[in-house]
């Protein structure tokens, strides 16, 4: 199952966490915005009720929540590093900002100083707060303020978006620094580390089947028999050497073919928490081959291999050279980046949005091949003659299909391309390959 995370926050900085937390197929974001931090407590008091760990943005807003709320999950607070101050600095530079000093909250001088020395502006004059970093947010303002005034400051750098607002309301130039990307994702690791959920199934078995695409074809083009198990013997020893990183157990099952088990924990190290299979990229560099990977989840062994060949045949179907996921719940995840670059990271296919797409007309082989081709393309926008191109099919078909995945929700019309002669083409956005929020909004106005 998904894992739900309580994110709280201003707007500016959930939509660069909503950004970024793609890429943690596992989270289940339940998201409060908020004006003030004094709103926080109530929201956080809510969402420890039905989530598994608490995302809150800002210092002031973390200590409320610690304060007031008897969470009986656990509280991340995303930390502001000076990452996030470069993309300030270099917009007030360009701007001539800094002329007059700078004045910084939140951050430590000596973080500030550093990233100063980085982009060799040593010689700017600095006023950094030092009082408590939990201080409210009028006395925050008040000491910008009065760098201002006594000429000290021209622009005043803080981690509080009610500060800023302050400050922007009796005319000082202000920026509301927000936590960089990889703050963002530093701290998401820790959320997850944290669930009970991640710790109750670090130990879970895994089985991966993984097949070499066209290993016949390959076997052909040698001239030999001792080239031929040459091959061989590299392809094993390439990936015995991966599933020893995952301290796994290794059998060959056929020509080509191998299966081996590993821990979910490992599993989720080595991959990135699902984004990338490194061993494909080195077969693909070294030997000039790709590979097909089905991982499976599950309560028992049993239901992990049989997720496993599923996931296999999804990988196959969508050309090779790719990697699914079948999970205990039968959400699928994937492709994960092989040896071509993924462009987008696609949420979790759940399994009530498969059964919708295979009532609605969508085989296990077109979805497969779309997923592939999104993830690689980051396109969710089709015409019926593109979509015909990925499928396979002719463009008569795809229009039929578009019709039936339109009644369904699963698609819909956002735009009409006139062409100069003959019928406009419409323009198809598959909604539910976006996330389950957006195939069910879809469905429900259908």
């Amino acid at each position: 199952m998904q894992i739900k995370i309580g994110v709280i926050g201003t707007p500016a900085v959930v939509r660069r966490l909503m950004a970024v937390i793609k890429e943690f197929p596992t989270f289940r974001p339940v998201v409060r915005e908020i004006g003030k931090v004094e709103e926080a407590p109530e929201h956080a008091e809510a969402l420890a009720r039905e989530t598994e760990v608490l995302f809150v943005f800002g210092p002031v807003a973390h200590r409320l929540v610690k304060e007031r709320v008897q969470a009986s999950v656990p509280v991340v607070q995303v930390p502001l590093t000076g990452a996030g101050l470069y993309k300030v600095l270099f917009s007030a530079l360009k701007s001539g900002k800094l002329d007059g000093g700078l004045s910084v909250d939140t951050l430590t001088k000596t973080m500030v100083m550093r990233t100063l020395r980085d982009l060799c502006l040593e010689d700017i004059r600095v006023m950094v707060y030092n009082g408590p970093a939990w201080a409210s947010p009028e006395k925050v303002a008040a000491f910008h303020e009065q760098q201002a005034a006594a000429g000290l400051s021209s622009l005043a750098v803080t981690g509080a978006a009610s500060v800023a607002e302050i400050l922007r309301s009796k005319g000082i130039c202000a920026e509301h620094l927000i936590p960089s990307e990889q703050d963002m994702i530093v701290a998401l690791e820790r959320a997850l580390l944290s669930t009970e959920s991640r710790r109750n199934k670090e130990s879970q078995i895994v089985v991966g089947m993984l097949a070499v695409d066209d290993f016949g074809s390959l076997v052909l083009k040698k001239s030999s028999e001792l080239e031929v198990q040459k091959l061989k013997l590299d392809i094993h020893r390439t990936v015995l050497n991966y599933v020893e990183s995952l301290d796994g157990y290794l059998t060959q099952i056929g020509e080509g073919e191998y299966l081996f088990f590993t821990t979910r924990g490992i599993f989720e190290r080595e991959t990135g928490g699902y984004k990338t299979i490194y061993l494909a990229k080195d077969a693909r560099s070294s030997y000039g081959i790709t590979l097909s990977l089905g991982v499976g989840f599950g309560t028992s062994a049993n239901e992990a291999g049989m997720n496993a060949r599923a996931a296999l045949r999804k990988s196959r179907e969508a050309g090779g050279n790719a990697c699914f996921i079948i999970r205990e719940d039968q959400t699928l995840i994937g492709p994960l980046e092989m040896s071509d670059p993924v462009q987008a990271v696609l949420p979790p296919t759940d399994s009530e949005l498969i059964r919708m797409a295979e009532k609605a007309g969508m085989t296990s082989t077109y979805l497969s091949k779309l997923l592939t081709h999104t993830s690689k393309s980051g396109k969710y926008d089709y015409k019926a003659h593109e979509l015909a191109d990925v499928l396979g099919i002719t463009i008569r078909s795809a229009h039929r299909l578009l019709q039936a995945w339109a009644d369904n929700g699963l698609v819909k019309v956002v735009d009409v391309e006139k062409l100069s002669k003959g019928r406009p083409r419409q323009i198809y956005r598959f909604t539910f390959l976006m996330g389950r929020g957006n195939a069910a909004a879809s469905a429900k106005n259908e």
